[in-house]
């Protein structure tokens, strides 16, 4: 799932303005002022698609059915998160074809000259959707090699749209891409433990439970007990060291790319370091970083990053 937002959207007679408004809420900076329009514009678009995909998956799109009939549906279909995924992948296609009527959905007319622009294939875009419905299938996790399939799907496609958007990616660029976004979504599904057990989902590997002996009514306990904190530091540890490992790919960069991807593993530091300074108790609420604090994150990643030249 796409990092960050957690709050069921206000009804808005325009969905996609309703849908890009959440992108203040995210961990990272998603098109932020300093880059160039272009990249502006595709990061944008990239983020409305990824962002619909996951509201439709969690059931968090804007009240009243817009979307649903946008994408040819009846407005009582918008509650049946497969129909309207396939829906949607049906609107997806009509972003890459050549002839025949356009997409539906404002964000993926926003999306069609991005793709044309830049070369973009359907694979990633076709990830974050499979991603999406195994999420109806799927709601516990057996092992953390489980858990690593399903973030290949629900965040990495993200990163590696990022560098194609940007004109930089190499085998070895994808390859630290993958270990960032896979961190940052285990970093999400730290804070949102909660909200997740809401949805009878846990992203949390089941082997990993069992070895700090936590069951799923500790995980809902109001207050969170020395096991689950020991569980959570234990995943935190895991994300940390995950983005150590991609932030090579901030050096492999220059320019405005370089800062933005330094804010990338910044921000899931940050959250990483809310998470621990909350004792590792989420039960609460999603620890939220403060803004130095993330500047300073940032700042550090700029600072030590390796240059490759």
């Amino acid at each position: 799932m796409t990092p960050g937002q957690r709050t069921r959207p206000r009804e808005d007679a325009d969905p996609a303005r309703a849908t890009l408004r959440k992108a203040a809420a995210e961990n990272f900076p998603v098109a932020p002022a300093f880059l160039p329009r272009a990249w502006r514009d595709g990061l944008t678009a990239v983020y409305g698609y990824a962002r619909l995909v996951d509201d439709i998956g969690d059931g968090d799109l804007a009240p009243g059915g817009r979307d649903a009939v946008l994408l040819g549906l009846d407005p009582e279909q918008v509650d049946d998160r497969l129909a309207m995924l396939d829906a949607f992948e049906a609107d997806l296609h009509r972003v890459f074809a050549s002839s025949g009527e356009g997409p539906r959905h404002p964000l993926l007319r926003a999306l069609r000259p991005v793709v044309r622009a830049h070369g973009l294939t359907p694979e990633p875009f076709l990830g974050l959707l499979e991603a999406n419905r195994q999420d109806q299938r799927v709601a516990r996790y057996a092992t953390y090699e489980d858990l690593l399939a399903y973030c290949e799907l629900s965040a990495n496609p993200v990163g590696r749209l990022v560098l194609s958007l940007t004109g930089t990616s190499t085998p070895e660029r994808v390859r630290r891409s993958d270990e960032i976004c896979t961190a940052l979504q285990i970093v999400e599904h730290l804070q949102d433990i909660t909200e997740d057990l809401d949805r009878d989902r846990i992203y949390l590997p089941a082997q990993d439970m069992r070895r700090f002996r936590v069951t799923e009514a500790d995980l809902r306990a109001p207050v969170a007990n020395a096991s689950v904190r020991s569980l959570v530091a234990f995943e935190s540890e895991r994300a940390r060291r995950l983005l150590n490992e991609g932030t090579p790919l901030v050096g492999s960069v220059h320019g405005r790319l370089r800062v933005l991807l330094a804010g990338f593993v910044g921000g899931g530091r940050a959250a990483l370091n809310a998470v621990a300074a909350a004792g590792f108790d989420v039960a609460p609420g999603p620890p939220k970083p403060t803004k130095s604090g993330l500047l300073r994150e940032v700042a550090a990643v700029l600072r030590t990053a390796p240059r490759k030249r």
